[in-house]
C-alpha cells in the first residue's frame, strides 16, 4: 500500500517536471504542460478532506501555488455550502482557520446534495473546469503547480457517475482512492483506457470519527455563521433595505421544458434542471441565504460565477421591501440574485 508521503513524492516530480518544461518551451502555449491534477475519492468519513489539506500543505511548504477545487456541496471548505469553488493556495491550511482565500472562484448550486439537481451539478462543475483552464494557461506558475481535488462521499449510483464526471471533465491524472477496494476496482476497470491516469490506493485516514446527519447539519450552520460574522465573531455584516424591484431573484432548475402540445402523443412534458427561473419575493424567502451572480443579464446566470452571499432577514409584503444581511456595507455588485434550498437561522 503507497503512503501518503509517497504520493507527495510523486506529486512533487510531476510539478518539476512541468516546470522545466514550461521554463523550456519559447512561446505561450493553448495546451502547456501542466502539474498533477490528483483528485482524491472515497466514502463519507474516508478522510478525503484531511489528505487534501495535508497534500496542499506540503505543496506550499515547497514554495508551490497549487489549486484546490472543492466539489463538496454538502460541507464546503472554501465558502458556505451548497456551492463548488476553487482557490489557489500559497501557505499551508490552517486547522482552524481553514483555507486561506484569494480571490476564491465560486458557483452556486443552492443545495447540499447533488441529487436534488444532478445535471445542474454536472454543468457547474463543467464551468468551474473551463474558468480554470482559462486562468492557469495565462499563469505558468500555478499551471505548474497543478491541482488538487476534493470530493463528496457519495460513491455508489449516481455518485459514482458524477465521480467519473469529475475526473473527466477536470482531467484528472492522479486518481487518489481512499478506505474502498470496490471503488477502486470499479475506476481501475473503467479508467484503464485512459493513457497517463495514475489510480492509487490509499488506507482510510487514521483517526477519522464517523460523523452523523445532525453533525454535519450543525457542521454547515457553522460554516454558513462564519461567512457573514468571521471564525471567532470579529465580524460585523451590515443590514441594507431594498424596494421589491431594485432586485431580481431566479432558481436554477423548473418549469415545463416544452407544452404538451409540442411533445409526441402520449408523452408528458418534463422539467428542465438548467432552465432559469424568476422568483418573486414572498415570505418563502424569509432566512433564505441567495448568491450574488457576476451575470450581466439572466440568460447568463447559469455560466457565471458568484461574487458572495446575503442573507434574508425579513420581507414586508406590504411595502414591497425586503431586509437584507451582507458582509460589507454599500451596493451589491450585481441585482441578479440565486436562490436554493439553502436556509439559515440566526
Amino acid at each position: 500500500m503507497v503512503s501518503y508521503v509517497n504520493v507527495h513524492a510523486v506529486l512533487e516530480r510531476r510539478r518539476r517536471k512541468a516546470k522545466e518544461a514550461l521554463a523550456a518551451s519559447d512561446a505561450p502555449s493553448t495546451n502547456p504542460p501542466a502539474g498533477p491534477r490528483c483528485i482524491v475519492v472515497g466514502p463519507t468519513d474516508s478522510g478525503k478532506s484531511c489528505l487534501v489539506r495535508m497534500l496542499l500543505g506540503w505543496a506550499a511548504r515547497e514554495g508551490w501555488k497549487p489549486t484546490y477545487a472543492d466539489l463538496d456541496i454538502g460541507q464546503g471548505s472554501i465558502t458556505i455550502p451548497g456551492t463548488v469553488a476553487a482557490t489557489p493556495v500559497e501557505m499551508p491550511i490552517h486547522p482552524i482557520e481553514g483555507v486561506p482565500l484569494d480571490l476564491p472562484l465560486v458557483y452556486f448550486y443552492g443545495h447540499t446534495t447533488p441529487s436534488v439537481n444532478v445535471d445542474l451539478y454536472k454543468v457547474l462543475v463543467k464551468e468551474l473546469a473551463r474558468t480554470l483552464d482559462i486562468q492557469l494557461v495565462s499563469n505558468s506558475e500555478v499551471q505548474a503547480a497543478g491541482m488538487v481535488i476534493n470530493t463528496m462521499g457519495w460513491v455508489d449510483g449516481v455518485g459514482y457517475e458524477l465521480l467519473l464526471h469529475a475526473i473527466e471533465t477536470l482531467r484528472a491524472d492522479v486518481v487518489l482512492v481512499l478506505g474502498q477496494e470496490k471503488l477502486y476496482s470499479m475506476l481501475q476497470e473503467v479508467l484503464k483506457v485512459r493513457p497517463g491516469v495514475d489510480i492509487v490506493k490509499l488506507h482510510k485516514s487514521g483517526g477519522v470519527v464517523n460523523r452523523n446527519s445532525k453533525y454535519r447539519q450543525r457542521t454547515r450552520v457553522l460554516k454558513t455563521k462564519e461567512y457573514f460574522y468571521g471564525l471567532s465573531n470579529d465580524l460585523s455584516p451590515h443590514s441594507s433595505v431594498a424596494n421589491f424591484s431594485d432586485l431580481q431573484v431566479f432558481r436554477i432548475g423548473g418549469g415545463p421544458q416544452a407544452p404538451r402540445s409540442a411533445l409526441p402523443i402520449g408523452a408528458e412534458p418534463t422539467a428542465d434542471p438548467t432552465r432559469v427561473v424568476p422568483v418573486g419575493f414572498s415570505r418563502d424567502l424569509l432566512h433564505v441565504v441567495l448568491a450574488v451572480s457576476f451575470a450581466k443579464d439572466p440568460e447568463h446566470l447559469l455560466s457565471s460565477n458568484v461574487a458572495g452571499f446575503i442573507y434574508i432577514n425579513e420581507i414586508d409584503m406590504q411595502r414591497k421591501k425586503v431586509t437584507y444581511m451582507a458582509p460589507c456595507p454599500g451596493p451589491l455588485p450585481s441585482q441578479l440574485l440565486l436562490a436554493g434550498s439553502l436556509a439559515w437561522t440566526e
